[in-house]
């Protein structure tokens, strides 16, 4: 086995693979906490889908549709923060305008693209055994970015995450600082999008931040126990994935989904041996 593993390492696209893995974890496990504790986890789907215009962008002007999404995702991020806040439009509403906007503008740019896309299917889905070493190089740097204002507003966020209402009477710009955490949501989708794809991006912000809460109460054990556990689905995901010859984005997701209900279900029996 240890042979094997070895011998996997050896390919480029395997180690590009893991290390998407494990940085697609760091960002999904900060941002993926505040989305659970928040409960703006469908923001974070409109955010995700509204992005794919910037995927068709990217392709029609010929630059990396990763690096396309980023404008269209944080103007997507604001669209839905402003309408939100300062118009009497229901959010569901916002949210589903920009969705279907979004991905609207993305087929429409991809359709007066010559040529064929031919890797489209691994921007809705993921491939995470695709991923190149310039996309590796931009999810680190957005790692970076995300987890320094992740640490520099960190008790902000807390208090915002918890209760805006209080944190605006303390004097806090509570506002700007919703606006800066849509805006890392985007940030984080661009990290996940070649991982998972922007079909399933919703899961893994969620499931390893909804897992851990079962476990803690404590915020950052939280965050901590996320990023563990996105890593360990994330990797084990590919393994699976390579073993078997199938999607890499669907299966880390199913094997994260199958820890989560197996957990939900056998968690006071766990409890129990523990106590």
């Amino acid at each position: 086995m240890v042979v094997d593993i070895l011998d996997i390492l050896q390919y480029e696209h395997m180690r590009n693979a893991l290390i998407s893995a494990l940085l697609a974890s760091i960002a999904c496990g900060i941002i993926g906490t505040y989305v659970v504790v928040k409960r703006i986890v469908f923001i974070s789907g409109g955010i995700a889908h509204a992005s794919f215009g910037g995927i068709g962008m990217g392709y029609y002007l010929g630059i990396n549709p990763v690096l396309g999404i980023l404008p269209f995702g944080i103007a997507s991020a604001l669209g839905i923060g402003w309408i939100t806040k300062r118009s009497s439009l229901p959010e569901d509403s916002a949210i589903g305008i920009f969705w279907a906007s979004g991905m609207a503008i993305g087929v429409i740019f991809l359709n007066l693209t010559p040529g064929y896309a031919p890797d489209l299917m691994t921007y809705l889905f993921g491939n995470i055994l695709t991923v190149p070493f310039f996309d590796v190089i931009v999810m680190l740097i957005l790692d970076i970015i995300i987890a320094s204002l992740v640490y520099l507003f960190y008790k902000e966020f807390l208090a915002l995450s918890f209760d805006e209402e209080m944190t605006a009477v303390l004097g806090v710009p509570a506002e700007k600082l919703y606006f800066l955490l849509l805006c890392l949501i985007a940030l984080t989708v661009m990290v996940l999008v070649r991982v998972v794809g922007i079909i399933l991006v919703i899961a893994l912000l969620t499931i390893p931040a909804a897992l851990s809460r079962q476990i803690t109460s404590d915020f950052k054990r939280m965050i901590f126990l996320s990023v563990i556990f996105g890593g360990i689905f994330s990797t084990g995901g590919i393994g699976i994935s390579y073993m078997f010859d199938i999607p890499s984005g669907a299966t880390i997701i199913l094997v994260m989904s199958i820890f989560y209900f197996a957990y939900s279900l056998f968690r006071g029996k766990l409890n129990n041996l523990l106590s």
